[in-house]
């Protein structure tokens, strides 16, 4: 029952009040602004840590634009967070704006007509012109930190955009806690991590083959890899050894042949055993190589026996290292092959053939090295045309090439088999929704071959915080790098002079030089627990938020941002970020494609929102299963659409019946007002879907809560509310009166919040009718608040089978609904009619029956079949 006002000796029974013509419309704009009055989804700064629910939410690119995947995986997040609220947990729910990257950067730049040059010292005046030039070569440029605060006036525009989407959406994040990953709190802590991986060893610099780019010319880490089907062809062409016998090798590189380093192939292979140990002489460039023996050589592959080239892919790499290689390499970072002859090529012929290569782009060079080939009639047959994966960065539009340069890594598993081995442990130690998904973790951290690389060469984005201190020749000392204390940051090398330096030793002998590179961007947003639950800034906070309980994400980002936050959390607080993920799937457009940008598929948010309602774009999202690829369903939302309708009708008519919160059953003696056997089923019937949901929402399967409750939702409103109107106008007495208004009255109050996580407008708009707050300020509905109502929910599945059967003998005979039946026959099994008799009275006033006949068929059968129906005359509908 409803609680007394504190110094009142009354409930606070609230008289409903209710429009005239309920609707959706509008509802998003009016309870938005009544949230935000009532500060309903504020975090409360003093709950305790075992009080508190902390979310990891996704901070969404800023700068580009929300499709709706972003609605279905956002509502999802904003189910759960409900739900925990409800159930009592001071949820801490921020959202953040990823604006660290090439997607903000390139926005910046085209928007205003900058470019950032890190070298460039800070101007507190800059002002950016009021159109951008039309030549980018006429472009500001401009520092770092100038460039930052364009980043930051800019996306504020754009976020306020995001937020009213995600507000008409209906999400209950505490706008008061966002952040952005380039702002000085998120570059502060970015840094800070990366210095105390640096001196706990987790960070460090090498010198090493490294994936690049030469589009956007930086280095690639594994994880941003994107395998794409391209043609390509074999070309076969000879080494030959001492003797002039001829080795034929198959490549789809042979621009990489003034690499090479070595043939290999498998020890088992019979056909070059004979050859392991020995070398062979390349064509074209006259350089003897040694012949290896790897596991790792497919003898099914080509010829069997491949070139080892410095570096052709990652293969190449791991056969470069452990057989001890030299190193050879060619490609430039900008895509070209070095315009000197190497040194390892010393015939005149060999160098004269090199010069057809010398500055051309891999592409070109592919074709000189082809023509030279053929001129000199090497190659021993026709090219041999395939199709095969080739690695891409995934932003990137032309293949990967390997270059040999310093970078900055962290150590992930990927070198080291004790620390993959705790990482794939920590994976254990997190609760998967659904539970598969560990499986990709494993595999992931499993599969990894090398430490994670989180430098890049760009000019945007947070400043790896380390000077180099320089020799009398102006030569950096890598091995000592120079590092700021944590209460200095955030810092910026390129433009700030190394702690115990003046600006003027800059690039001077005994003076330091800035590393130019910036962290990659996984490097920052892999810290969102800690940005968010604003760790070193804000202890107390922290202590009470971290590890977070929950990280909803997609699938496919599991081994960049999941992967690497749990690298941070490991090396930073020895724990893992979160104790909960929520991992939702793809949304897939009619013809079962993955929507991207990219490919021109996906569907604007506003377009549905606008057309359907949130309320029914909610109920399309929270439809579907945590993991599982979903189809962009118009459908589902028109069902949603009409299912909020449904509870804004079925609430009018049960307060027009007098319903009020104080005919509400609760715990205790309150049940003995449920006197009706179908009122008892209803309610009996709702205390099974009460437990079944709550279990199933805390095991993060609201999908299926969900459907749990609307089916009880339809059997209430187009079975039970239909059984019972006659007597709940009275015409039973005031007993039976008394025991459907109860029943209606606590059908709604639990309907109401089970439904409110998914359906946020709806429900709270029928609760403010006739209850004081807000449905979201609400406890989630107990079954033990029930428990004193006894029932037999099969009274109800009966009474409506026979409700359904009668219905449908009027339609068959092509009469109206209200046409009077004169008798029936009612038949089946002794218990199913035993219920039926116990509601027969309302079963007569629904069907508008006079004499209904029942009759027990002496089977077990469930089923219940009505014959020999008389129905008074009428007119045909």
């Amino acid at each position: 029952m409803a609680e007394n006002i504190k110094g009142t000796d009354a409930p606070a029974y609230k008289t409903p009040e209710v429009p005239d013509k309920p609707a959706l419309e509008g509802l998003e704009q009016k309870l938005n602004t009544a949230w935000a009055q009532e500060q309903i989804f504020h975090f409360d700064d003093s709950a305790t840590r075992d009080q508190v629910y902390s979310i990891d939410t996704p901070p969404p690119t800023a700068s580009g634009s929300l499709h709706v995947g972003h609605m279905f995986s956002y509502t999802q997040t904003d189910v759960v967070a409900r739900f925990k609220r409800m159930r009592g947990k001071k949820v801490f729910y921020p959202l953040g704006w990823d604006d660290n990257g090439l997607p903000t950067e390139r926005r910046v730049q085209n928007y205003y007509g900058v470019r950032c040059d890190p070298t460039k010292p800070y101007d507190p005046n800059y002002a950016p012109p009021e159109k951008p030039a039309k030549n980018q070569r006429d472009w500001d440029m401009i520092s770092r930190r100038n460039f930052i605060e364009l980043c930051e006036t800019l996306t504020v525009e754009d976020e306020k955009v995001f937020e009213d989407l995600f507000t008409t959406l209906g999400l209950s994040v505490d706008w008061r806690q966002t952040y952005r990953t380039i702002d000085d709190h998120s570059r502060t802590a970015s840094q800070r991590a990366f210095l105390r991986d640096v001196r706990s060893d987790n960070a460090y610099t090498a010198e090493a083959p490294t994936l690049w780019d030469v589009t956007f010319r930086t280095a690639v880490a594994q994880a941003e890899l994107e395998a794409k089907e391209r043609p390509g062809a074999y070309y076969r062409y000879p080494f030959t050894d001492d003797a002039g016998n001829e080795v034929v090798i198959a490549t789809t590189r042979p621009e990489l042949l003034p690499s090479c380093v070595a043939l290999v192939a498998h020890p088992e292979d019979e056909r070059y055993q004979h050859m392991f140990g020995h070398s062979v002489t390349s064509p074209l460039f006259d350089v003897e190589v040694p012949v290896k023996a790897h596991t790792l050589a497919d003898p099914e592959k080509g010829s069997g026996i491949a070139m080892i080239c410095t570096f052709g892919d990652m293969t190449d790499v791991t056969w470069w290292r452990e057989l001890n290689l030299p190193t050879r390499a060619l490609i430039g970072r900008e895509g070209r092959f070095t315009g000197d002859t190497p040194e390892w090529i010393t015939t005149e012929h060999g160098r004269e053939n090199y010069q057809q290569l010398a500055g051309k782009t891999v592409h070109s060079a592919k074709e000189a090295v082809v023509e030279l080939l053929q001129a000199a009639d090497l190659l021993r047959a026709e090219p041999e045309k395939i199709t095969h994966a080739v690695h891409f960065y995934e932003k990137g539009d032309k293949p990967l090439e390997v270059v040999t340069s310093r970078q900055w890594y962290i150590r992930n598993g990927g070198r080291d088999a004790d620390r993959r081995d705790q990482l794939v442990e920590r994976g254990r130690k997190i609760t998967w929704n659904p539970g598969f998904m560990r499986s990709r973790y494993e595999n992931w951290v499993e599969g990894l071959n090398g430490d994670w690389l989180i430098s890049r060469q760009r000019f945007f984005g947070v400043p790896i915080p380390v000077w180099y201190p320089l020799n009398s020749s102006a030569e950096p000392d890598y091995d000592h790098p120079i590092l700021p204390e944590e209460d200095q940051l955030p810092v910026d090398p390129a433009s700030e002079p190394a702690p115990g330096f003046a600006e003027s030793q800059r690039g001077e002998p005994g003076g330091f030089m800035g590393e130019p590179d910036v962290l990659d961007t996984w490097a920052t947003s892999s810290l969102t627990p800690q940005i968010a639950g604003k760790w070193e800034r804000d202890p107390d906070l922290f202590n009470r938020v971290f590890p977070f309980d929950l990280r909803p994400q997609g699938h496919d980002i599991i081994r960049t941002w999941l992967f690497s936050s749990v690298v941070r959390a490991n090396s930073l607080h020895d724990t893992v970020p979160w104790t909960n993920t929520a991992i939702s799937g793809w949304i897939l457009d009619p013809d079962r494609k993955k929507m991207s940008k990219s490919k021109g598929n996906v569907v604007i948010p506003n377009e549905p929102l606008e057309q359907f309602g949130a309320d029914a774009v909610r109920y399309w999202a929270a439809s579907a299963k945590l993991g599982a690829d979903t189809a962009y369903e118009i459908s589902q939302m028109k069902i949603g659409r009409r299912l909020a309708i449904k509870l804004l009708n079925v609430s009018k008519f049960a307060f027009g019946m007098g319903v009020t919160e104080e005919h509400v059953v609760g715990s205790g003696n309150d049940g003995v007002v449920i006197t009706e056997p179908l009122d008892q089923a209803l309610l009996a019937k709702l205390r099974s879907v009460v437990q079944q949901a709550t279990d199933h929402f805390e095991n993060y399967d609201y999908a299926r809560a969900l459907n749990l409750t609307e089916s009880f939702f339809w059997a209430f409103t187009d079975d039970y509310v239909e059984l019972v109107k006659d007597r709940a106008y009275g015409a039973q007495g005031e007993q039976a009166q008394a025991s459907v208004r109860a029943t209606l009255a606590t059908a709604l109050d639990n309907l109401l919040r089970l439904f409110a996580p998914v359906l946020p407008f709806a429900t709270d708009e029928v609760w403010r009718w006739w209850r004081h707050g807000s449905v979201h300020g609400a406890s989630w509905p107990q079954a033990s608040d029930l428990d004193g109502v006894v029932g037999a929910p099969a009274v109800l599945d009966a009474v409506a089978e026979a409700l359904t059967s009668l219905r449908r003998a009027k339609a068959e005979a092509k009469v109206k609904q209200r046409t009077e039946i004169l008798s029936a026959r009612i038949t089946g099994s002794e218990h199913n009619i035993d219920a039926v008799r116990s509601a027969l009275e309302d079963l007569r006033a629904a069907t508008k029956s006079q004499v209904l006949q029942l009759e027990s068929s002496g089977e077990e059968s469930p089923e219940i079949s009505v014959t020999d129906v008389s129905l008074a005359e009428t007119d045909q509908p």
